[in-house]
């Protein structure tokens, strides 16, 4: 078995304050999406223009909320990619990271593009004869800027954002004196709002929509705050304002350039304004700046440049440490998780980014392979939203330098929003959809193929001691945490496994705590053995096969919550000691966690001494917990006496006999459904609450076992008045019981209702 306890932990410096991200997102956002893309989206929205600039500005808010809470709780390098493997699992964590790093080395492609046809222009202006076509030299410049700022990129992250910093204050500058010439002419023309009244919607709303999401890509670059996370100084307060600070310039300045280019462009006579910029396509930011600026195609052309080298430098940064976080998971091969020994920077992440960049400019058609990015960051933005109410849901205590408002709508509404926009997208343009689902295609193959199985390979073993005997179908697991509980439940549980020849697998998790490595729990083998013992003995009583674990983690809950999914356990059988006396517990936290959102059908017992089983009470109401209550009430009873009797008990408010016996009647019928027994009883009686009913009819049996209650759809309730108030005053033990949630189910629990 391969030993961790000496593996060192591959980091990145921080060294990256506010003004820096800050530059970085607005470098990223304030890109070849501008320059390049205006003309194609005005061909699309008309006049409305600034409508679909303001509307993804909207749209990306509900998005960036969530990163501002994510990056302030876990900055990393990888961002989105870690926090969807964190909240969503393995599968979605590296879709997320798959889909993120195809989207920015695409945005790469697309910036290190314009780039080159905006410097072919230049060179044209020039008069200096082309060495080479157009094609050509736009391609060579291409090479020529990725190159160098991969270069820049390798010096490390300071350097990369000096560099980003100086090209993005310098484009601003150029952006505003454009938006101020812009405005001058229009207020000069009097006719100017002709070009607004004339058709506001010529491609209709749905025209609107494919403006929004062919330029989406350019107001993604926040993301790349958060994928610096692990070099930022200071993250929890630094993240938040940086993506806060960089959407609001960002979204300002598109707006009022969307309003310039349709407003103060004069069309040759015949075209409406916004076909007149469709047809210049990526240079009708140039063409509109040559009719209001002196020399105004010369400096939009060097704000372009710049522009398009500040958001190059961003998104290669970013690219790098996506595949680098990946690499560092197993996600990607080894080598991207390799950190230059001076540099401190992943080098060969970058590199080997960069030549994909590369074949990419050089072989696909840009402007679809863009539309798919679009498609990949919007899924991607989903997965984040998701996994942000996730992950209040399963990390409660992490520290969040700031939180969502108006939570969960604000992730709501940006899931609805990003995946509407995926999906209209990916059908208006065909081969837009099948190159995403392809994309996607590729890459589980690839997880399920092999990065899967490395990864699982490479991952601590945090099991101390593990015992299988013999391999059954049947799984009952019991974490035990003292002595008189695992007694308790392992005799129980020995009988529940006895009815389906399974076996009792015997938990015991050792939490680590956060000041200690996790290998240091091993040093608590020795003392947490007896334990397991104490299960094996009441086993043996029956002859059932045990599977023992003793299993190290920092939550007892996650551990638990692991074993079951790793063994398919069949029901996990609780010991409770009693009621908690907080609102906000009912059974205290490790079981509260797990019952919340039970992978596994769940049995929670209050325990009070008993003889022997000769009556158990099962209460009836209908439902799926109630045939569970009922299942493993008949499993109990048919495996301690031959005279063990199980009674049904349904309890009605309503005094008309009538109504009250047919309903009893229903309610035992869909409880017994597919279930056989020699002794069952039926009682039907009529009290003034359920919980009164249950207690007096309790008198003289051995043992309760009653099913939660069914919670409501907006009130994520755990189990329910009724079977607690039981639980603390019945003078028998109590069983309760919850089935396993659906896969609908789960996802509601774990978001929107948690």
């Amino acid at each position: 078995m391969k030993d961790n306890s000496n593996s060192q932990e591959i980091t990145l410096s921080r060294t990256l304050g506010l003004m820096d991200i800050t530059m970085i997102g607005i470098g990223a956002m304030i890109g070849a999406g501008i320059f390049v893309l205006i003309g194609i989206a005005a061909g699309y929205a008309g006049p409305s223009l600034p409508v679909a600039f303001m509307l993804n500005g909207l749209v990306t808010t509900f998005t960036a909320l969530s990163y501002a809470e994510l990056g302030s709780s876990i900055p990393a390098a990888g961002g989105g990619f870690l926090w969807v493997k964190e909240g969503l699992g393995g599968t979605q964590g590296f879709l997320a990271g798959w889909m993120n790093w195809f989207a920015y080395i695409v945005a790469c492609a697309l910036y290190g593009l314009g780039f080159g046809r905006l410097a072919t222009e230049v060179w044209i202006i020039t008069g200096v004869p082309l060495p080479l076509s157009e094609h050509q030299l736009s391609l060579l410049f291409m090479v020529v800027v990725v190159a160098l700022f991969a270069y820049v990129n390798s010096l490390g992250a300071s350097e990369a954002g000096l560099a980003g910093s100086i090209v993005t204050i310098a484009k601003v500058v150029i952006l505003s004196v454009f938006i101020g010439f812009g405005l001058y002419a229009m207020f000069n023309n009097p006719n100017w709002t002709d070009n607004f009244s004339a058709g506001m919607l010529p491609n209709g709303i749905g025209g609107v929509f494919v403006a929004m999401g062919m330029t989406f890509i350019a107001f993604e670059g926040y993301e790349i705050i958060a994928q610096s996370g692990e070099e930022v100084k200071n993250p929890a307060h630094n993240i938040p304002r940086a993506i806060f600070y960089s959407i609001g310039a960002v979204v300002i300045i598109y707006i009022l350039i969307g309003f310039v280019v349709i407003g103060a462009v004069t069309p040759p006579p015949g075209l409406e304004v916004w076909q007149y910029l469709a047809q210049a396509k990526e240079v009708a930011i140039v063409r509109a700046a040559e009719q209001f600026i002196p020399m105004g195609g010369m400096l939009i052309l060097i704000s372009g440049l710049a522009s398009t080298m500040s958001a190059l430098n961003a998104t290669i940064y970013s690219s790098s440490r996506v595949s680098f976080a990946m690499g560092r998971e197993r996600n990607l091969p080894s080598s991207f998780a390799f950190i230059h020994p001076r540099m401190h920077t992943p080098y060969w992440a970058i590199f080997l980014s960069c030549i994909l960049v590369v074949v990419m400019g050089f072989t696909l058609p840009i402007d679809q392979v863009a539309a798919a990015a679009n498609v990949m960051f919007l899924l991607l933005f989903t997965q984040v939203n998701i996994a942000v109410m996730t992950l209040r849901h399963r990390r409660p205590n992490l520290e969040r330098g700031f939180k969502v408002p108006l939570y969960p709508w604000t992730p709501v509404i940006g899931i609805i929003s990003n995946l509407a926009m995926a999906i209209f997208l990916a059908f208006k343009l065909g081969q837009v959809g099948l190159l995403s689902v392809g994309w996607i295609g590729v890459g589980l193959l690839l997880y399920w193929g092999y990065f899967s199985k490395k990864e699982e390979e490479e991952r601590p073993n945090d099991v101390l001691h593990e015992e299988a005997l013999t391999s059954v179908d049947y799984s009952v697991l019991l974490p035990v945490s003292d002595l008189d509980q695992a007694h308790i439940l392992g005799r129980l549980g020995s009988i529940l496994a006895k009815e389906h020849n399974g076996e009792v697998l015997a938990l015991h998790v050792v939490k680590v705590p956060r000041q200690l490595q996790l290998n240091d729990g091993r040093l608590f083998l020795r003392e947490r053995r007896p334990y397991i013992d104490k299960v094996i003995e009441q086993a043996r009583v029956l002859d059932v096969p045990v599977h023992s674990m003793i299993r190290l983690g920092r939550s007892i809950s996650d551990a638990i919550l692991k074993t079951v999914h790793e063994n398919k356990s069949d029901v996990a059988l609780f010991g409770w000691p009693g009621s908690t006396g907080s609102r906000d517990q009912l059974f205290g936290s490790v079981i509260d966690r797990v019952i919340s959102n039970p992978p596994t059908d769940i049995a929670i017992l209050r325990h009070r001494p008993y003889d022997q089983l000769k009556t158990i009470l099962v209460p009836v109401a209908g439902g799926p917990n109630s045939r569970l209550a009922v299942n493993l009430s008949i499993a109990l009873a048919r495996n301690t006496s031959e005279l063990t009797i199980v009674r049904l008990l349904h309890v009605s408010a309503n005094n008309n006999s009538k109504d009250v016996k047919a309903r009893g009647q229903n309610a035992f019928r869909r409880a017994l459904e597919g279930h056989k027994y020699q002794s069952i009883e039926e009682c039907i009686v009529t009290s003034e609450t359920p919980a009164q009913g249950i207690l007096e009819a309790s008198q003289g049996c051995d043992m309760i076992v009653i099913g939660a209650t069914r919670e409501s759809l907006f009130r994520n309730i755990l189990v329910g008045n009724v079977p607690q108030q039981i639980a603390d005053s019945a003078h028998c033990p109590v069983l309760i019981v919850k089935r396993r949630s659906t896969l609908v189910a789960s996802m509601l629990r774990e978001t929107v209702l948690s």
